[in-house]
């Protein structure tokens, strides 16, 4: 798929008291060790198994799914579909996932998509796939370092060695991206301090 923009971003967006809820909130849940790829449940991995995982993702996450964090996003979310000239179609947001990056945290190049829809019979999700992805800046930029967003347009001229980009656009407290799920993404390891973010992933029917 070609596309003019591979992401679009909001500046301070969210105010900064309900980005300090969002936190507060998710800071009073309990935390567990984000997994990648092919790992799910994470009390059942082997010492290798979560070595090997680390490589890819290190980093604590939270779920939630409370009405009023997507009242937030969802403007936001139909906007950036109309103005970027995606047009998805979607009707369903999966929980939010508060994320916790500490010092020396990351997350590798990654996409959010696969390449088949869910299986999960008797759940809004069954038959269809990621297609938006939603990410808010949680921190003030003073409060950490690293950490940054980091898009690889790798599907714009494949002959070429990609580029990666820096999306310091979503640095600001309150900030978001939205993007196609299928771009390639990751987060660079955090130097100092704590970076908090929120992430929703909307879905609809798989493209035809």
């Amino acid at each position: 798929m070609n596309l003019e923009y591979y992401f679009w971003f909001f500046k301070k967006a969210v105010p900064d008291h309900i980005c300090d809820d969002m936190v507060r909130y998710g800071l009073q849940r309990k935390e567990k060790m984000a997994t990648t790829g092919g790992y799910s449940d994470v009390g059942t991995l082997t010492p290798p198994q979560i070595k090997d995982l680390k490589k890819k993702r290190d980093s604590n996450i939270m779920f939630f799914n409370e009405t009023w964090m997507f009242k937030e996003l969802r403007p936001y979310v139909n906007l950036a579909n109309r103005n970027a000239g995606w047009n998805f179609q979607w009707d369903y947001g999966e929980v939010c996932q508060f994320t916790k990056y500490n010092k020396g945290q990351y997350y590798g190049w990654h996409s959010d998509s696969w390449n088949k829809a869910y299986d999960k019979p008797n759940t809004p999700s069954h038959g269809k796939i990621r297609k938006l992805s939603v990410t808010l800046s949680l921190s003030d930029e003073k409060d950490y370092k690293g950490g940054e967003l980091e898009f690889d347009f790798r599907k714009m001229d494949p002959d070429k060695k990609p580029v990666p980009r820096i999306c310091k656009e979503i640095r600001p407290k309150g900030s978001l991206v939205i993007f196609p799920s299928d771009v390639w993404h990751r987060v660079r390891p955090v130097t100092k301090g704590t970076r908090y973010s929120l992430v929703v992933w909307y879905l609809g029917a798989p493209f035809k």
